[in-house]
């Protein structure tokens, strides 16, 4: 990266990059809004300890003194966790995640905390419950999500690098949509301890940044084995910031008749055909499988993050911590409908009157939940019910096995699989709002990856005539995100479409 080559050399300051940063925040997220909090102290008085550090000589992590913007889902005992929830409005984190420990001990500069979609349910970044986040390339479009505040803070260079998470495509996603490179890695690659759960069997933690080569550094920074986290992989950590650059020698690409059928934009497809025609200059094979499953993927992916999504949010009850609906106002209502009851002589109205408990859960779910996390939660509820769990959970565990099994007898004939992002480029905010199965389908070419466990990364292959970003996404084979950096960071040598930005806006 060149600002961390600057900043080595001592050419510039980490106090003068981050107040950079800082600045343009200042100027362009009153328009954007991708941040949720930027601390502006903390992050100037870590700067300044690593210029501090860097003229004693003193050892320096490797990422010294460079900004990196955090999704609010991951815990930072030194900011807000709030996950776009009023559920977790005032929840500060009395420790620290993984993957933000790691950055700090990295020296990196935590410039702040991006907006989402609530617990991460959604594909706009319009569900959150606190503003809406747009795109950089076109205010009134979505940035994607739910990773909506990392991609676009990085396209309108707010921040050179961020964090997101990816359970469904939430950082792929995005990350085409808003012109940037994002990477999720294998299921397991990176610690989920201290990411505040959606969906425990498919979420994973990612690198969003201008191009590979950076996406590569930052998630070597993050990666790697973790005893706290029971899903955590033990296995070799390559040092992809060193291998990035090195080309693949004998390319095999994978192009999946079933992503190029009926409902695909005319220049999303000539974008990603005429990217797989560089590869073939490059001297790869191109060859054509079939990943039959794959249109039960959204079917698989919308019954099981639901009932994980159950599962994991059923902490959220206003006992422990988060939200608790007004005790005060909860037990005069109670007071007035009983009185109102037996005034009317309905003695079994009053017996049938939930008891404070019960009616404290209710009203603070309903009070701090948004309307998709409800869905969610219900719909999960619903597939893990007695007389439902085997007609639906369980036949979706089973199709995703067998959407595994497409990729892993794919996988033994090619290198990489390469196709669209998304079937559309950014959509206008509020165009799908109304219609959930619509937004749903937007994941189309994305939960695969999710339900087999596979690294995926994004990156920009091309524009619409309206110059709006269009992504291609590869993916590897489980554990080979060398193959998936080094075989996009050919493509990106080869192009110049990840050095375009898009004007800048004002606040």
């Amino acid at each position: 990266m060149e600002l961390l080559s600057l900043l080595s050399a001592g050419e510039i300051t980490s106090v003068e990059v981050t107040q950079g940063y800082l600045d343009q925040i200042s100027a362009e997220d009153g328009a954007v809004g991708a941040f949720l909090h930027a601390d502006v102290d903390l992050a100037l008085s870590k700067a300044a300890e690593v210029d501090r550090r860097r003229q004693a000589n003193e050892p320096l992590g490797r990422l010294a003194g460079l900004p990196v913007a955090v999704k609010d889902v991951l815990c930072d005992t030194q900011m807000p966790a709030t996950c776009a929830s009023r559920m977790l409005e005032n929840f500060r984190p009395p420790y620290d995640s993984t993957v933000v420990a790691k950055l700090k001990e990295a020296d990196a500069v935590l410039i702040g905390r991006t907006n989402m979609d609530e617990f991460a349910m959604g594909g706009s970044t319009e569900n959150s419950a606190y503003q809406l986040t747009r795109n950089p390339w076109d205010l009134e479009r979505a940035p994607g999500g739910s990773s909506g505040g990392a991609a676009a803070c990085v396209a309108a260079r707010m921040a050179p690098l961020s964090i997101g998470t990816d359970t469904g495509g939430s950082i792929r996603q995005p990350a085409g949509l808003c012109g940037v490179v994002g990477l999720k890695p294998t299921y397991g690659r990176v610690s989920r301890y201290g990411l505040v759960a959606f969906a425990s069997s498919l979420d994973q933690v990612g690198p969003l940044a201008l191009n590979v080569a950076d996406a590569a550094l930052l998630l070597e920074t993050i990666a790697g084995h973790d005893p706290l986290d029971s899903t955590s992989l033990d296995e070799p950590l390559p040092a992809y910031s060193t291998l990035v650059e090195r080309p693949l020698e004998g390319l095999r690409l994978g192009i999946v008749r079933e992503h190029f059928a009926e409902g695909l934009n005319p220049e999303v497809e000539e974008a990603v055909r005429a990217a797989v025609a560089v590869y073939e200059s490059l001297g790869a094979t191109v060859k054509e499988i079939s990943l039959p499953h794959s249109k039960y993927a959204v079917a698989t992916y919308y019954v099981i993050a639901p009932s994980e999504a159950s599962s994991n949010l059923a902490r959220y009850d206003g006992i422990h911590y988060g939200h608790r609906t007004d005790i005060s106002a909860m037990q005069a209502e109670l007071a007035t409908e009983q009185k109102a009851f037996l005034a009317a002589g309905d003695q079994i109205a009053v017996d049938n009157m939930d008891s404070p408990l019960v009616r404290m859960y209710r009203r603070t779910r309903a009070e701090g939940f948004g309307s998709e996390v409800k869905r969610r939660i219900m719909l999960g509820t619903y597939a893990l019910s007695a007389g439902y769990y085997d007609a639906y959970y369980l036949k979706a565990l089973k199709v995703r096995r067998l959407i595994r099994q497409d990729f892993d007898a794919a996988f033994e004939e090619v290198d990489l699989i390469a196709g669209p992002v998304t079937a559309e480029p950014a959509f206008k905010l509020g165009q799908m709002s109304g219609d959930p199965l619509a937004m749903y389908l937007v994941d189309l070419y994305t939960v695969s990856a999710n339900l087999a466990g596979l690294p995926g990364i994004s990156l920009p292959c091309g524009f619409t005539t309206s110059g709006l970003p269009i992504g291609l996404q590869l993916q590897a084979a489980p554990l080979a995100e060398e193959t998936l950096i080094r075989g996009a960071r050919m493509f990106e040598q080869a192009t110049d479409w990840h050095q375009r930005r898009p004007e800048k806006k004002q606040s």
